[in-house]
């Protein structure tokens, strides 16, 4: 996890080209295919990424960016990838689909027309890699018209309430606090325990969150003690919030990966006296400098909705296509589109009409142990808000290798 994909120079071009190849053929396939079998039901599903094709291509064409392959093409193509693999596993398993998938970035493209258009109307579900303009607009759509609706990246619910067709997939801030401490009240429940923070509106919510969750859990409460830093931590400033006759729990309880990487950093150079476990943010995923000798035999945990066992026989697969297709390694966005289509295009298939009241279906577990659960936001009315990802994975890192995950 963690890991971009990357393309060797020389065919950043030709890997663009063969994926745009792959987008028109997945539609060409789906539209062919129902012509021939009209008698079969096909279930229809609406697909929104950001691809940015009018960006990388010029009127004539031709690829703007020469050898280069800009990161903005990434997040969006790489979901794609994904998708178009599991297209072709469903194919492959002859389940009935039409998949309709719209690049978001596409220059003239007006969204809110779109949903209200002939074509868009047999649509039995969305799934979106989206930005937050996106987000609400294509939530209000599903509730109107009763079609769930699967956030696959934006980690918020964006105000939206009272809308049972809205599944979060990649776990809110406030689910990962939750989780974490039910973590550490269940594993280290009379450790001392200290919550390093900075200054910032985002660190007074996620202070807010776990002081909340501490006054309704029912539970003994965590004892938790917060203590504010500077954007560069000292050792010497950590050393009263420590003990040298028994571990320490920390928590850094920032997204900043710079704040984080340098509150670690000052634990680790302590270590060998303070000896300290570290939990951290789901943005600790993408930190390479956890592997770096400064950090050895510093334990390092964060939390993540998401996790690929490097065992697995289809993740196995997946990086042998890419190696051999590409000379590149698949990213976490390829297994995310991957699993978003496979997992509910069954679910579509399974249930029909009936999938909204069975989106939190355990059955065609790919990669990840989902746990979409029905949200409360206001537990005396008991509206459902909507649904979230509720798994959260610990992974535990040492001297930069994933050694465990819970």
């Amino acid at each position: 996890m963690g890991v971009r994909g990357w393309y060797p120079n020389g065919i950043m071009e030709q890997v663009f080209k063969y994926l745009i190849s792959l987008f028109f053929s997945c539609i060409l396939w789906a539209v062919g295919i129902s012509q021939a079998d009209s008698a079969v039901h096909r279930h229809r599903v609406a697909v929104f990424i950001p691809l940015y094709l009018d960006s990388a291509f010029d009127a004539s064409g031709n690829y703007r960016y020469d050898k280069n392959f800009p990161k903005f093409l990434n997040s969006g193509l790489e979901f794609y990838e994904g998708m178009e693999l599991a297209l072709d596993t469903l194919r492959k398993e002859n389940l009935s689909l039409d998949v309709e998938v719209y690049d978001t970035r596409k220059a003239g493209l007006n969204l809110p027309s779109l949903l209200e258009s002939p074509d868009f109307q047999p649509t039995e579900l969305i799934i979106a890699h989206v930005e937050p303009a996106e987000l609400r607009l294509l939530a209000n759509t599903a509730a109107q018209k009763n079609i769930p609706f699967i956030n696959v990246n934006f980690p918020n619910d964006a105000g939206i309430s009272n809308n049972p067709y809205f599944v979060i997939l990649n776990s809110t801030l406030r689910a990962h606090c939750e989780s974490l401490y039910r973590f550490l009240q269940r594993n280290y429940p009379l450790w001392p325990m200290v919550i390093f923070r900075k200054n910032g509106t985002q660190e007074d919510r996620l202070q807010h969150y776990w002081e909340d969750i501490g006054k309704s859990t029912s539970s003994v409460p965590l004892k938790l003690h917060f203590v504010s830093l500077g954007e560069s931590v000292d050792p010497h400033q950590l050393i009263p919030y420590l003990d040298s006759t028994k571990k320490t729990i920390c928590v850094v309880a920032s997204l900043d990966e710079s704040f984080g990487k340098s509150v670690c950093s000052a634990l680790a150079s302590l270590n060998k006296t303070y000896v300290t476990k570290i939990f951290g943010t789901p943005t600790w995923d993408d930190i390479a400098d956890f592997g770096q000798p400064e950090f050895a035999d510093q334990e390092i945990y964060y939390t993540s909705p998401f996790y690929i066992n490097p065992a697995d026989s289809l993740a196995g697969s997946i990086q042998q296509y890419f190696h051999t297709r590409f000379y590149s390694r698949p990213s976490d966005m390829v297994y995310r589109g991957y699993e978003s289509m496979y997992h509910f295009a069954k679910l579509l298939n399974q249930f029909g009409s009936t999938i909204a009241s069975n989106i939190g279906s355990k059955l065609f577990r790919v990669f990840t142990d989902f746990d979409i659960e029905p949200v409360f936001l206001n537990r005396e009315n008991m509206t459902l808000d909507y649904f979230e990802n509720r798994k959260v994975y610990f992974i535990k890192k040492v001297n930069g290798n994933v050694v465990a995950v819970y």
